[in-house]
């Protein structure tokens, strides 16, 4: 009888790691949709996350920080050119929130009622808020009114701008198409930072 090789060990190892990722996305999929009609109350889907927090961090992380996101935040790192970064965050906050509106659905709903469930979505804006904070530090750099204003402001004002509430209003509310949210956040974020005169905290 053969004994398997290192490289036949390998190979099983990243095989049987894919085949259980592959089921983790299925079940995830699966989960989400279930989630969004009515809650769920599922012993498989608790058996791999362990909670509703769980499955809603899982929901959230695939939602938010999904491919469409990483593509769009990939352009961060090519450009130092503050104006278009400005553009970028509106673009990334575009892409998270219809992702959101189109895979989650009736989250937010949910987790209104859920203490635990509201404090994984605090999480996340918490992440989104510290992934902002390296374009704030540049805008602080370039231009003497965010400077004047300060870090901490810049990172609240473009964290405010940015946020679901101000997307909800708009588009979900008010009937604007993505593009036109995007466009306007982009050239707010713009106005918001770079014109001479502005708020200036006392």
């Amino acid at each position: 009888m053969k004994r398997k090789t290192t490289k036949s060990r390998s190979y099983n190892a990243v095989s049987r790691q894919a085949k259980a990722e592959e089921t983790r996305a299925r079940i995830l999929a699966a989960a989400k949709a279930q989630f969004s009609e009515r809650g769920v109350d599922s012993p498989t889907v608790y058996a791999l996350f362990r909670s509703k927090a769980g499955l809603l961090k899982a929901i959230i992380q695939g939602t938010f920080f999904g491919s469409h996101y990483a593509r769009v935040a990939e352009r961060t790192q090519t450009t130092e050119d503050p104006f278009e970064l400005l553009r970028i965050t509106a673009s990334i906050s575009r892409v998270i929130f219809d992702a959101e509106r189109v895979e989650i659905g009736l989250m937010r709903g949910v987790s209104a009622f859920s203490p635990e469930l509201k404090s994984v979505e605090a999480e996340f804006e918490r992440i989104r808020f510290h992934l902002q904070e390296g374009r704030a530090r540049l805008l602080v750099k370039t231009f003497p009114a965010a400077r004047k204003l300060g870090l901490t402001k810049v990172c609240d004002i473009m964290w405010m701008y940015t946020g679901r509430d101000i997307y909800r209003m708009l588009v979900l509310e008010r009937g604007w198409s993505s593009n036109d949210y995007e466009e306007w956040l982009g050239l707010t974020l713009i106005q918001a930072f770079t014109r001479r005169q502005q708020w200036t905290a006392s």
